[in-house]
């Protein structure tokens, strides 16, 4: 899959959260992921949260020229890993 991203965006993100967006195929390498949408004015958004090394985490993304186009990364909020367990914790 191919990967779009702000770089400045990826450089602060890489700051302020130790997170970097070119780590985002983790999301999307076949592991259980809960995908939900999370459209903002006239974009059609996503939000993936999954599970990375014990550790939740979810990235906003949209498609833009056929690429996957990473918006932000963060460690998931408590109702997005309830969501998660809900579809994949028994």
């Amino acid at each position: 899959m191919n990967y779009s991203w702000d770089e400045a965006k990826r450089g602060k993100i890489k700051d302020d959260r130790g997170l970097d967006f070119a780590d985002a195929r983790l999301f999307f390498d076949g592991r259980p992921a809960s995908h939900e949408p999370t459209p903002r004015n006239d974009e059609d958004r996503w939000k993936t949260t999954t599970l990375i090394e014990d550790q939740f985490y979810t990235v906003v993304w949209m498609w833009r020229d056929a690429k996957q186009h990473i918006i932000s990364m963060r460690r998931a909020h408590e109702k997005e890993i309830r969501k998660y367990r809900e579809l994949y914790v028994s």
